[in-house]
């Protein structure tokens, strides 16, 4: 599935499954359906083409909908590829096939009935009851003879319809607790990680619909530019990028308590323990950590500084690295200060430069009166104005303004709104995206109108209405 029909259907997908009137948010990325640079719109049904030409431009959301399909409606294009290797087998080849596998299963009959008669001969004689053994070859007779009559019985359904191939799963490092399909999936990104170059494009459209959480690490560190893509450049980096941060560390983190940057210091003091989540943020580790990190990042970037709504952006990229060295799936659970010293002082330098290479992107949302965030709630305004009129008018008839509600959105990418869970997988895609975290993420916001949009309208008072928006971060 390409990256282009996958992002378009990511909030088709986050709106379209629940009770209610819901009109359908697009992707980002695609300027033809962009109702932020487009006004009039006229309606058009393109024809499909039956050969290969260019592909004709939407000019309408609605049109756009109806030609587009789920992104998470995942296995078509699997299925379409088995049909097309079926079309290729011989009926004869299969008929061989399957008269192989009866011959095996009655040789393995027989086996089985010799072996039972050797143990119950060796029982008798020792005047013992029988072993268990045989229990267990009595079952694997029974399910022998199960599959003889199954194989039998679909003989002739064999002689009269093609068979599909099946695809054989070669168990994978790491993959235990996976599903077949989220065990292939995880190996197409390791055969993409394993070359000597990887093709950031083909990982940003793999990454798309989700990263497997045993090469999310290592993904993240790749999409959002830290490590580069040549293999073997990527130790040398790591160890210059962690070399350089704790030089940062020795040269600055010992002035926090300077007149200059004592209010900045106190403040991240003060910010931390409201983080979510609280069990692993009070860890008096983790909460160093996080000091340390946001205080640094501070220092070096004077024209914003330290501005609440940061450290909120540490923890996702904290919890996936720390993920590369725990078995468990809830990180919060786990004590970290139980991991080697160099583990941490390797996972805080990651998470500092990641961290620090997202807000490169977003810097003004966060320098004075953060620009950023006003002209982000506008252009949000604006696109669900395009995309559902009632909606908009509704909350300007109610005297709610999307300031009230949306600054936390931009302030925190969500944080706040979203279990950190959904957040990292937001994030999968977020990073896959060339804009994520700036112009992506206003979509991100709209379908979480959308996807409430009948609450919404329900509600007639100012304050029960952003009460409504609240509860976006309890469901």
């Amino acid at each position: 599935m390409s990256s282009d029909t996958g992002r378009k259907q990511f909030w088709r997908r986050n709106v379209s499954k629940v009770p209610g009137s819901i009109q359908h948010v697009y992707g980002a990325q695609h300027p033809p359906f962009d109702p932020m640079l487009h006004g009039n719109l006229s309606k058009t049904v393109p024809k499909p083409p039956t050969t290969p030409v260019k592909l004709k431009k939407f000019t309408t959301f609605q049109e756009f909908e109806n030609n587009t399909s789920d992104a998470w409606d995942v296995g078509e294009d699997d299925d379409e590829l088995l049909a097309m290797a079926a079309e290729n087998l011989n009926t004869e080849v299969v008929m061989e096939t399957a008269n192989k596998v009866i011959q095996n299963h009655t040789l393995l009959k027989q086996q089985n009935k010799c072996q039972e008669t050797e143990l119950r001969t060796i029982a008798g004689q020792l005047e013992e009851p029988p072993s268990p053994v045989t229990n267990d070859i009595k079952i694997a007779e029974s399910a022998s003879e199960n599959q003889i009559q199954k194989a039998s019985g679909e003989k002739d359904s064999l002689q009269r319809q093609q068979s599909v191939p099946q695809q054989t799963l070669v168990p994978l490092a790491g993959s235990a607790g996976l599903t077949e399909r989220e065990a292939i999936r995880l190996e197409k990104f390791k055969q993409l990680l394993a070359g000597p170059n990887t093709d950031l494009d083909e990982l940003r459209k793999l990454s798309w619909s989700g990263i497997p959480k045993p090469v999310r690490s290592i993904t993240w560190k790749l999409l959002s530019g830290y490590l580069p893509a040549n293999v073997e450049r990527r130790e040398g980096t790591l160890k210059r990028k962690q070399k350089e941060y704790f030089a940062f560390i020795e040269q600055y983190y010992s002035s926090r308590n300077d007149d200059t940057n004592q209010a900045t210091y106190r403040q991240i003091q003060i910010d931390i323990p409201r983080m979510s989540p609280e069990t692993l943020l009070l860890q008096p580790v983790v909460t160093e950590i996080f000091e340390r990190i946001l205080f640094i990042w501070a220092i070096r970037h004077p024209a914003s500084g330290y501005v609440q709504g940061i450290n909120d952006l540490v923890t996702p990229f904290f919890v996936v690295f720390v993920g590369d060295y725990i078995a468990e799936e809830e990180v919060e659970n786990v004590d970290i200060s139980s991991l080697p010293e160099e583990v941490l002082r390797n996972i805080e330098a990651d998470s500092y430069w990641c961290m620090s290479k997202l807000l490169d992107g977003i810097q003004d949302n966060y320098t004075f009166a953060q620009p950023g965030i006003q002209r982000k709630v506008k252009m949000l305004e604006e696109l669900v104005s395009r995309i559902d009129e009632q909606l908009h008018s509704h909350l300007h008839q109610c005297e709610v303004e999307y300031l009230q509600f949306a600054f936390r959105w931009m302030n925190n990418l969500l944080m706040r709104e979203v279990p950190l869970r959904c957040t990292i997988r937001l994030w999968d895609t977020y990073q896959s995206e060339p804009e994520g975290f700036s112009h992506f993420h206003l979509y991100v916001c709209a379908a979480f109108l959308v996807r409430w949009r009948k609450e919404i309208l329900d509600e007639k008072d100012f304050h029960k209405i952003n009460f409504m928006q609240s509860k976006t971060r309890q469901t």
